[in-house]
């Protein structure tokens, strides 16, 4: 009878010191925003993390100099490494499956349009669209033996993909150390896998609610569970023409001029992170309809938009089982 007393108070003793889980939350500045990481691990990985952002930004960002990029943009000869590679051949993909809808090389073109204070739109000269153009076609652009050959007058920018490979990279990093639950998030795009051990269930994200004020809501809450998400939105960069018409800061990749829209947001899930913000970007250029079209198609990417109707009201509308 004793002994069973201090087995059963042994084993009292081990269930109460049984630590509940817990998560690691890494937060830091990348990519001109902020991002945030968190894995179930007690292992702090941040001065890797910021190591493999310095990496991606040596090789894509054309805010800095002497980057492989703005090297590659001076028309120097340039040797890119695997980061670029993987970048420029999922670019590739989502060009030609989208018909060109997605073009890193328009962005010559956008950095030529001034849309003026208070949202005016100041209109470029249309041979000096035309001249832009010339450049304009990742069909131009190709690999040789790691070397990027492309005209002296395109321009190439992965800013509408590169931040969504970071979630990426910093993803398969953690996975690399064996840490099966984890979310990475940088300016709103984000990657999931596992769960959250410390609230046991799915990662919960937000879609955020559309305002032209600046002020932040979320419109809903979904789970997501090893996928991943990015959104993109018209509705913080805008500018209105003389008649009330609405023009998104997406240039129109066949004719150089801005877009005019009634998207104010997509949101796009998809296995990762790259694909779901190139097609984010995409789809702000295509319009509802042909959005709609497409995913008949493409069933693997859940799509959630939100939109103003001809009476200037939000509507909103899922496709291939976005979660409700």
């Amino acid at each position: 009878m004793k002994t069973s007393s201090i087995l059963f108070l042994t084993v009292i003793l081990f269930v109460s010191c049984k630590q509940a889980p817990t998560n690691t939350k890494l937060n830091g500045s990348v990519f001109g925003t902020s991002y945030s990481v968190i894995y179930d691990s007690d292992v702090n990985y941040q001065k890797e993390i910021d190591s493999l952002f310095e990496v991606i930004n040596k090789s894509m960002s054309t805010y800095i100099a002497d980057s492989d990029i703005s090297r590659l943009n001076r028309n120097e000869t340039v040797s890119v490494d695997n980061h670029f590679l993987n970048v420029f051949n999922t670019s590739n993909t989502i060009y030609k499956a989208t018909n060109g809808a997605f073009d890193p090389t328009i962005g010559a073109v956008v950095n030529a349009w001034d849309f003026g204070p208070k949202g005016k739109i100041v209109a470029l000269d249309s041979l000096k669209i035309d001249s832009l153009m010339q450049g304009v076609g990742f069909n131009k652009v190709s690999i040789k033996n790691n070397t990027i050959l492309k005209p002296v007058t395109t321009f190439i920018d992965f800013n509408a993909i590169a931040k969504g490979y970071g979630v990426d990279v910093i993803g398969l990093f953690l996975e690399q150390k064996l840490i099966k639950n984890y979310l990475v998030e940088i300016g709103g795009e984000i990657r999931t896998r596992g769960t959250n051990v410390v609230k046991q269930s799915n990662w919960k994200v937000g879609v955020e609610m559309p305002h032209f004020d600046g002020e932040q809501s979320i419109l809903k809450a979904i789970s997501l569970h090893n996928e991943a998400m990015a959104t993109s939105g018209t509705y913080r960069k805008f500018k209105i023409d003389d008649e009330g018409n609405r023009y998104s800061h997406i240039i129109d990749t066949k004719t150089g001029y801005p877009s005019k829209t009634n998207l104010l947001s997509i949101s796009v899930i998809a296995q990762n992170c790259m694909t779901a913000d190139a097609y984010a970007t995409a789809f702000k250029a295509m319009g509802i309809e042909k959005i709609q079209e497409f995913l008949k198609t493409h069933p693997e990417l859940k799509v959630f938009l939100i939109f103003e109707n001809d009476k200037r009201e939000l509507e909103t509308k899922g496709f291939n089982g976005f979660p409700e």
